[in-house]
């Protein structure tokens, strides 16, 4: 059986603020055009696969700055989730588990509520 953590709860929180915030980031680039600055359309079907892609109006400024806010954010989460003094307390051979343990904390989470919720009467 796995080992359980008990982590703390600002790095829970952390972790998860830093899955919102990848998630958001990822849901605005998929609905941006394809190009930060304005760029014509091309078509290219001289390598191994046809690439084409349609003009591309760019970015406005608030669009960008929504984009560099969010990294940001990202980064600041990232540096807090792995440099937090919880990983001081694990042995070395240990924290590629505890990480792994900690980005998937919310789904465990939530398994374990669904399977409490299915035995109670």
């Amino acid at each position: 059986m796995a080992t359980t953590y008990d982590f703390p709860s600002d790095l829970l929180a952390g972790q998860e603020e830093l899955h919102q915030v990848r998630a958001e980031l990822l849901a605005l680039l998929k609905r941006l055009p394809w190009s930060v600055e304005p760029l014509d359309g091309f078509s290219d079907d001289h390598g191994w696969r046809k690439v084409e892609r349609p003009a591309s109006p760019g970015w406005t400024a608030d669009e960008q700055a929504e984009v560099e806010k969010l990294r940001e954010r990202e980064r600041e989460l990232t540096v807090f989730v792995t440099c937090h003094r919880f990983w001081a307390e694990v042995a070395a051979a240990e924290k590629v588990d505890a990480r792994m343990s900690l980005k998937h904390a919310r789904e465990t989470e939530a398994h374990v509520r669904e399977a409490e919720g299915r035995s109670t009467p």
